[in-house]
């Protein structure tokens, strides 16, 4: 591996609700994109990045998954054999870091790859306000071409507003000069909710990273903060709200690949998928 695997993207994020109250927002962001393999050599390379201590920016290994000090390979590695999912080759995470000790990330992106370097599965891990994760792997078949569309039965409840009785959608265009993270959440009714996570490359290096704490100051914590102040705007408008249910009982949910010609913004009954 190269220290050119790993790599910062900088765009925006976008949200929609479709009914029953329009609703849409729109916020600039930068993620990072991590080989797992380097992360100790880019906390070597970089003063402001550290790994599993605290810098201006960090990355801490029980920010994911289950929350243990196991690495995230490790982590990830035993989803995939459970899934029968071939395992070896790299594994990059798209994720915000820790900034000034503090992260919040709604949806981090597993891009793992085959020992020949090509695309094996995506792994969605999402985290509520709740102190709650949960993920959704889907395998890709060999040979597939952006984007790669998928999907998966909601298992996991994330805002007081959706129910958990839906399914998503997902067209992923994975990281190269550009990175596009699509998901649409449709129920019985039809298409419900819109997402999208649009990002340019730019190079990972100490003079990138102060750029953006100035341009992006605390940003993880203005997530958590917008979180909240979409959810007050929610409320205002009268949305129902919705009770929070147990977590799953796996860790993991299993999805699947669709058609090319099938497209996730017009998808709109659920999936039958089953957990991991």
């Amino acid at each position: 591996m190269t220290a050119s695997s790993s790599a910062l993207y900088i765009g925006d994020v976008t949200h929609r609700r479709l009914r029953p109250r329009p609703h849409r927002l729109r916020y600039s962001i930068f993620y990072l994109l991590l080989d797992l393999d380097e992360v100790d050599v880019l906390a070597g390379r970089l003063r402001i990045f550290s790994h599993n201590r605290f810098n201006l920016f960090s990355f801490f290994d029980r920010d994911y998954g289950d929350g243990s000090a196991a690495s995230p390979r490790e982590k990830i590695e035993e989803h995939l054999r459970a899934a029968g999912i071939e395992t070896g080759g790299p594994i990059r995470l798209l994720t915000m870091p820790r900034i000034l000790g503090y992260a919040f990330n709604p949806l981090s992106v597993y891009f793992c790859h085959r020992q020949d370097g090509s695309l094996c599965a995506l792994f969605y891990e999402v985290s509520n306000t709740f102190g709650q994760r949960h993920s959704y792997l889907i395998p890709v078949p060999a040979g597939a071409t952006a984007p790669i569309r998928q999907e998966s039965r909601k298992s996991f409840y994330v805002s007081p507003f959706i129910s958990t009785d839906m399914a998503y959608s997902f067209a992923i265009t994975p990281p190269g000069e550009r990175v596009a993270v699509y998901v649409a959440g449709h129920d019985e009714q039809g298409p419900l909710i819109t997402a999208r996570l649009a990002g340019r490359r730019q190079g990972l290096t100490d003079a990138a990273l102060a750029r953006l704490f100035i341009t992006y100051p605390l940003l993880t914590l203005k997530v958590i903060i917008g979180i909240h102040w979409e959810a007050l705007r929610l409320w205002l408008k009268g949305v129902r709200l919705f009770d929070r249910p147990p977590p799953p009982d796996r860790p993991v949910t299993l999805g699947h690949g669709v058609e090319p010609s099938r497209h996730p913004e017009r998808k709109s009954g659920p999936p039958q998928v089953r957990p991991l």
